[in-house]
């Protein structure tokens, strides 16, 4: 079981997150005023001292804890830090995204020091953004000086500044105006705010005082506690805190998350470039991902370039373990090249012109965002030739070797997502090759058959749709394909006659009723009871009866498959495991 310490966008995040699993949790916060919705969380309210968490762990066998409060809740960091030694038990502390320390900005230790620097620089008016419980700290400040404070408008928020003797007239409000607004009122020489990260706002309110050309002052976050014994894991996003839950709590997620083959060229290309410029080899470096998030990846060196070994997680991905090597050299420019393995464009429809290394756009941009210095980076797989034989790139015009991809830069396990958006990707491609018509298909079988029908057809209009049969033909209509050709074998016939646009058989199962209704609207007569599988049908109808039964079929399907497709024009196609092809009207093919 987990405990997570939330309250915070992050403590909202990491719900989400671990809902994903299907098990249960516990979600912790000191007040009932955060509003989440919980898939599988169970709602913990009201602040506990350390030996009260301690029971509670115990009575609920709590193995893992995720501290993810906000930075300035020290107190109950130390609690956490405290409660994982006696229990025994890691920590992730799921922090927050933080801007450097710009130099303009003043940047100050504690709220004491904040006092002497706001007396050093001469502020005499200034609007603080650091929430009520920081008006006590600055009393020695506002006490002497005209000062307004920017807190939640609750009754207790104001209840806490009367109490602390603050004037009320100088509260403002968060619903009231934002930042840019308070600093054309108000006219304050310096606002003071903490450093709160991305998610807390910091970087609207930086913005804001420089466009205003005010002073701002900075309370640094504090650091985190550490105590000997403890094994505490720093994460910074969704995708981070996932990956140290599967290693920390294996058990946690039936299924465990990987890298993309961009991740993987991207910390080996932050690898090179580390040893070539500093000589320093490290097992893992940082790696920023398209979210902004930082997670670390292992890498290791050869003669000449560094090696990441990709893992895919539980995901079915022909290219896990394989090697992705980066070589780098200095250069004048930034430069990515694609070595050995790695396929080259040949038709259009992608980020790059035909010619270029399969680098998508997102990995290339992962490589400059963590790369600054200006290299040639090479990118190669050894096994990249003979694997992309087993992958789409050549029905997608990429030769030579496998692509370099991945939007997210990390590989959920079964992925919906992801086959989604590697159907976008094969039917801009359709689109690109200048024909009028996409032929989609479940899969090889069935497209060999099919494609004896349009021999003239590019191979990149064959487009593979797996089970996601209604997300396709949505795709086929934002892209404005004008005719789409839908082949489809009789067992994800009958479900998608039935109205599953989703043929997976997580999804949805054979339905023997709903066959039997099809049976007797092509004047058929079965018996199904001892009915297995959908292609059995095939055997069982008498020869006469085909073409009524698969008319019926064709008919239900089109009904549902229809409307999806806006704009354009749709033939449906019932192929039989020998190769046999029914449609409604074969001249329209």
């Amino acid at each position: 079981m987990i405990l997570v310490l939330g309250g915070t966008t992050e403590g909202r995040m990491a719900a989400k997150v671990l809902d994903e699993s299907g098990a249960a949790y516990w979600y912790s916060t000191r007040g009932e005023l955060q509003d989440i919705q919980l898939a599988h969380g169970m709602r913990l309210t009201g602040g506990m001292e350390v030996p009260a968490m301690e029971a509670f762990c115990h009575e609920h066998d709590i193995r893992l804890l995720v501290d993810a409060a906000h930075p300035f809740a020290e107190a109950l960091h130390h609690n956490v830090v405290e409660l994982a030694k006696r229990i025994a038990v890691p920590v992730i502390r799921y922090d927050r995204i933080y801007p450097p320390h710009d130099s303009d900005l003043v940047w100050c230790k504690d709220y004491d020091d904040a006092i002497q620097q706001l007396g050093k620089h001469g502020i005499t008016k200034l609007l603080a953004l650091t929430g009520v419980n920081t008006i006590t700290k600055l009393k020695p400040y506002w006490q002497g000086h005209e000062c307004w404070f920017r807190i939640l408008n609750r009754e207790v928020s104001q209840q806490s500044a009367q109490k602390a003797g603050f004037l009320i007239d100088h509260l403002v409000y968060y619903e009231q105006d934002d930042t840019a607004t308070l600093l054309e009122q108000l006219k304050p020489q310096a606002i003071i705010t903490k450093e709160s990260g991305t998610s807390g706002g910091f970087t609207e309110k930086i913005e804001a005082a420089r466009q205003a050309r005010v002073k701002a002052f900075v309370v640094i976050r504090p650091e985190y506690p550490s105590s000997p014994g403890v094994t505490i894991e720093h994460v910074d996003g969704p995708h981070g805190l996932r990956r140290a839950v599967e290693r920390l709590l294996p058990e946690f997620y039936p299924l465990h998350s990987g890298l993309t083959t961009g991740t993987c060229a991207t910390a080996a290309a932050i690898a090179a470039t580390q040893r070539l410029m500093t000589g320093e080899t490290p097992a893992k470096v940082p790696v920023i991902l398209p979210d902004g998030e930082t997670i670390h990846v292992d890498v290791s060196y050869g003669d000449g370039f560094v090696s990441v070994f990709k893992v895919s997680g539980d995901d079915p991905d022909v290219t896990n373990g394989i090697e992705i090597r980066a070589s780098v050299e200095r250069s004048d420019t930034f430069e990515i090249h694609g070595g050995e393995g790695v396929g080259r464009f040949t038709v259009p429809g992608f980020d790059y012109p035909p010619g270029e290394p399969a680098i998508n756009k997102a990995p290339r941009q992962m490589m400059r965002d963590n790369i600054k210095e200006n290299v040639n980076i090479t990118i190669s797989v050894p096994e990249g030739a003979a694997i992309a034989r087993r992958t789409f790139n050549p029905r997608l015009g990429i030769e030579g070797g496998i692509s370099i991809i991945g939007v997210s830069g990390i590989v959920k396990p079964f992925s919906e997502e992801a086959f989604v958006a590697s159907i976008r990707k094969c039917m801009q491609v359709a689109k690109a090759s200048g024909s009028d018509r996409v032929v989609i298909n479940s899969g090889g079988k069935s497209e060999r058959f099919v494609k004896a029908l349009y021999p003239d057809l590019p191979q990149q209009a064959f487009v593979e749709y797996g089970n996601y049969i209604g997300e396709t033909l949505k795709i086929a209509s934002e892209l404005s394909i004008p005719n789409v050709t839908l082949g489809v074998m009789l067992g994800k016939a009958v479900k998608l006659a039935a109205g599953n646009l989703d043929t997976h058989s997580r999804v949805t199962t054979m339905d023997k009723n709903f066959i039997d209704q099809m049976l007797h609207e092509a004047g058929i007569d079965l018996d199904l009871s001892d009915l297995t599988l959908a292609r059995e049908l095939w055997d069982r109808i008498p020869q006469e009866k085909l073409q009524s039964f698969a008319s019926v079929v064709i008919t239900h399907c089109t009904r549902h498959c229809t409307p999806l497709l806006q704009g354009g024009h749709l033939t449906i196609l019932l192929i039989t495991d020998t190769g046999t092809i029914f449609s409604d009207n074969m001249d329209i093919i």
